[in-house]
């Protein structure tokens, strides 16, 4: 019995062996293990393959393929090759530790197939490293996985000769480094990746220190953030603004969020900038977190995963879309079930909202009147819920531009700021950042003064803080310090972390 493997996307990733023997029977080709009509027509193409080797005969047996493990679904023209190969090599000896991809034309030719790259993209976060055999027309962007270690045939005879000739398998081998590779950092022994572009800079937003004070601690240790301000006063910019200063992300961060890209789109790419998803207050429940009528689609909550997720105009969002935020927030996951399909989807997302203090947006203005009653502002403001709040780390409102503000920081010097931050809390040895690190975790590293501990329990007293509500505060003042290059949280880090406390 002969074996190789391969994979599929089924909701998840499946890795999927897969066996042949030849049985002395009537001649005849079956694949079983819950194969789809895809994969039961390569028994057509296979054939035909085979065929236009003249130098090799079908043998006059039964050739039966299994898809294990059996109880999983699978689909994809991309199991053809491998299961050319397993026919066409079945007396001889060859190495099977091989994932094979490649979809077979009637005449031995390879090509890839429309969803190939989305399975390499999810296999590389499954797997360390692996040895693929490809078609030539995806090797060079399969080869820029780094993990990988890629092979490219034309067709059939070339798979083949690459499993019975070590001189041919070597030429076979396919090298390339994607440009944002080149340019990796090493902290405490694991890697990352920097953004150096600055494509939207906070140089461009005049004034507004204490939104960039916030932008930076939110940046540094992954905090939700809520702007609150008049119109035009930088709300927007600085959200938009926040993935080019966020912590440099790690090989397997990148290729998750290329992953989960790809199930959005025809083509995805490695980028060092982290995820911004910005859907519109009149966007769909299902486009937001996931479904659909039949399939568990990727929603914005997944995209977001590693990155920003962006709600502007945040109250104008539906009750119900609002409330479904609970969970991503809480347990940074979703879960999505349908009658065929089940998937779970990571939402480890910085969330970023922004509002106006009032429907006509003048109740922060010190030029403008506000035309609003206190009961349209109430019914405004109560569409956020307390619990959706008490979910937000950092609440910052913002003025107006005056005549005298004048640009202060770039991106690239808070950039800085945050990365500095950002190697405090892996030294450490935190395996998240401040803003999403568990109970156990917050008792391990949020080591407080005596001092901060004292202003900790009278704002506990004053303010009735819940326990999630002492979390947040524990964690910001953790980040605060962080950019001190601090051990321990003092007095001020508190203080300055319960300045950024939303009063309802």
């Amino acid at each position: 019995m002969k074996a190789l493997k391969c994979a599929c996307l089924n909701s998840k990733l499946h890795i999927i062996d897969i066996e042949s023997t030849l049985l002395r029977a009537l001649p005849g080709f079956e694949i079983v293990g819950l194969a789809s009509v895809t994969i039961k027509e390569s028994v057509t193409r296979v054939k035909s393959a085979l065929v236009a080797l003249h130098d090799f005969t079908l043998p006059a047996m039964k050739i039966i393929i299994n898809l294990s493990p059996s109880d999983v679904k699978k689909d994809g023209s991309h199991f053809d090759l491998a299961i050319a190969l397993l026919v066409l090599l079945q007396k001889e000896r060859f190495d099977s530790d091989y994932f094979v991809f490649g979809e077979l034309g009637l005449d031995g030719r390879l090509r890839s197939s429309a969803e190939l790259f989305s399975v390499l993209l999810f296999l590389s976060t499954h797997v360390k490293s692996a040895k693929i055999l490809l078609p030539k027309d995806i090797a060079l962007r399969a080869a820029m996985i780094p993990n990988f270690e890629v092979y490219a045939v034309e067709n059939l005879a070339q798979a083949r000769d690459f499993f019975l000739n070590d001189e041919f398998k070597i030429s076979c081998k396919v090298d390339a480094t994607h440009p944002i590779f080149d340019n990796v950092i090493e902290i405490a022994g694991r890697k990352f990746v920097p953004n150096l572009h600055f494509k939207l800079d906070f140089i461009d937003i005049k004034g507004q220190e204490r939104a960039k004070r916030a932008s930076i601690i939110a940046a540094a240790g992954m905090h939700n953030i809520l702007f609150e301000g008049s119109p035009g006063c930088g709300k927007s910019m600085s959200a938009k603004r926040l993935p080019y200063i966020m912590p440099p992300q790690s090989l397997e961060e990148i290729l998750l969020a290329s992953a989960y890209e790809s199930l959005n789109s025809n083509s995805s790419d490695f980028s060092a900038i982290r995820a911004f998803r910005s859907p519109h207050h009149t966007s769909t429940r299902s486009s937001i977190f996931g479904g659909g009528s039949s399939a568990a689609k990727i929603g914005e909550v997944a995209l977001a995963n590693g990155g920003v997720l962006f709600f502007d105009e945040f109250p104008y969002f539906g009750k119900q879309i609002l409330e479904s935020l609970r969970e991503p927030l809480e347990d940074y996951k979703i879960n999505i079930s349908r009658v065929n399909s089940k998937v779970s989807y990571d939402t480890k997302f910085l969330f970023v909202a922004a509002m106006n203090p009032c429907p006509c947006g003048n109740a922060f203005s010190k030029n403008n009147v506000c035309t609003c009653s206190d009961k349209e502002i109430a019914k405004y403001k109560n569409v956020i819920s307390g619990p959706i709040l008490d979910r937000i780390d950092i609440y910052c409102a913002m003025g107006e531009i005056n005549d005298g503000d004048v640009p202060s920081y770039s991106s690239k010097q808070m950039s800085a700021m945050v990365l500095n931050a950002f190697k405090n809390q892996i030294e450490r040895g935190q395996s998240e950042l401040n803003g999403k690190l568990c109970d156990f975790d917050i008792a391990k590293f949020c080591t407080l003064e005596n001092a901060a501990t004292e202003i900790l329990s009278k704002a506990i007293t004053n303010y009735h803080l819940s326990q999630r509500g002492i979390n947040k505060i524990l964690k910001v003042a953790r980040t605060i310090a962080d950019l001190r290059d601090a051990k321990s949280i003092s007095k001020a880090d508190i203080i300055e972390s319960l300045s950024y406390r939303m009063k309802r």
